[in-house]
């Protein structure tokens, strides 16, 4: 019997006093943190941490920018910092690039991390993939380190007070788990991980359809909620659990390899950035439609138009046949398509594409 280990995600959710818990149980790893993130998260949640660690045996070091992409220039330049080679363990703080970043550079310095998630964009703070980019911001791959991070520390405050748009991407990311892990196992015989995660993906959809919209009341509001919380647990943890108990070929399907495709596009004239989970929300009525999931694609088409998702090409700004079309040819190189109960073809995508834009004009 082949040998396999899990290591799972552990994590602590609270409001504004959550990072009180962070001696307790980073203390146990080391004495000296250095804390790595994006500028903005740093900003909001630097003054917290560190506060929680006075008086403890846990000291801050200090703090660096991760670089802004997840990149292996910004890995090899955090590797050389003073401040990373003296530190017992690295606390990431920020979103999933920031993460993904900090992420690497412990796993390849043998330094436990931290994650400190300031926004609830998808569900990097808890798992071991990691999504890297060229310098150019077009996608290089994955790397996957040996475990997740140590432990999660979710600050619904912090999050509740961050701009709206990211926990409304991390709705839409988190949206497609359910479908795209059911989709890419169907039908075959699963080991005990496999189907451990595939079974809790069916859990993954659900909450979102219940407590999307008042979620995103509240996170317009930045006040903080039970439907709120329950929201940022799907989209960090519950999608989170699914990416570390399955292989790889079962944590996506279409709806990622429609986000991957559409990186390759040029940016949109209006200056706007299409966010992961913006792409991926979109992807997902496109899985449905592949897989003529019609009764799933309706319910998940009404709570993304009730939160302002995508639901047509105009909403990721596809403005021309060609985007489309090269949207597709990138889409179809993806391995989200190599483990699929039938072949995902250019046919398929570019009808169910259309059939999304007709629904779409039928509902006006």
């Amino acid at each position: 019997m082949e040998i396999t280990s899990v290591f799972l995600p552990n994590f602590t959710i609270g409001g504004a006093d959550v990072y009180k818990k962070v001696p307790e149980i980073a203390g146990p790893y080391g004495k000296k943190a250095t804390l790595i993130g994006g500028k903005t998260a740093l900003e909001k949640a630097e003054k917290a941490i560190g506060e929680a660690l006075a008086g403890s045996p846990v000291e801050a070091l200090g703090s660096l920018w991760y670089g802004g992409e997840a990149t292996e220039a910004h890995v090899e330049r955090l590797m050389a910092e003073p401040l990373v080679k003296e530190a017992d363990m690295l606390f990431a703080v920020g979103g999933g690039r920031a993460m993904d970043t900090v992420k690497v550079v412990g796993d390849r310095l043998g330094k436990p991390v931290f994650t400190f998630p300031t926004i609830a964009s998808n569900c990097a703070p808890v798992t071991k993939v990691c999504v890297f980019y060229h310098d150019d911001h077009t996608m290089q791959g994955l790397i996957f380190v040996q475990t997740p991070p140590k432990h999660t520390f979710i600050n619904t405050q912090i999050i509740a007070e961050a701009p709206n748009k990211y926990i409304w991407a991390g709705i839409g990311d988190a949206l497609s788990k359910q479908y795209e892990s059911s989709f890419s196992s169907r039908g075959l015989t699963l080991a005990h991980s496999d189907q451990v995660g595939v079974d809790i993906g069916h859990n993954c959809a659900g909450p979102l359809l219940k407590y999307g919209k008042e979620a995103m009341d509240d996170a317009k509001a930045s006040r903080t909620s039970q439907a709120l919380a329950e929201v940022v647990l799907n989209i960090i943890v519950t999608t989170g659990l699914v990416s570390v108990f399955v292989k790889n070929d079962f944590n996506s399907a279409v709806a990622h390899a429609i986000y991957y495709g559409a990186t390759f596009l040029p940016a949109p004239a209006n200056g706007q950035v299409r966010l992961h989970g913006q792409l991926v929300a979109y992807g997902t009525l496109i899985q449905l439609l592949v897989d003529q999931d019609r009764e799933n694609f309706e319910k998940v088409y009404a709570l993304n138009r009730s939160i302002d998702l995508p639901v047509c090409l105009a909403d990721i700004w596809v403005d021309t046949p060609e985007m489309k079309e090269q949207m597709i040819d990138h889409a179809l190189e993806q391995n989200d398509l190599k483990v699929v109960p039938f072949e995902v073809t250019r046919d398929l995508l570019s009808q169910a594409i259309d059939d999304l834009e007709a629904y779409h004009k039928s509902q006006a």
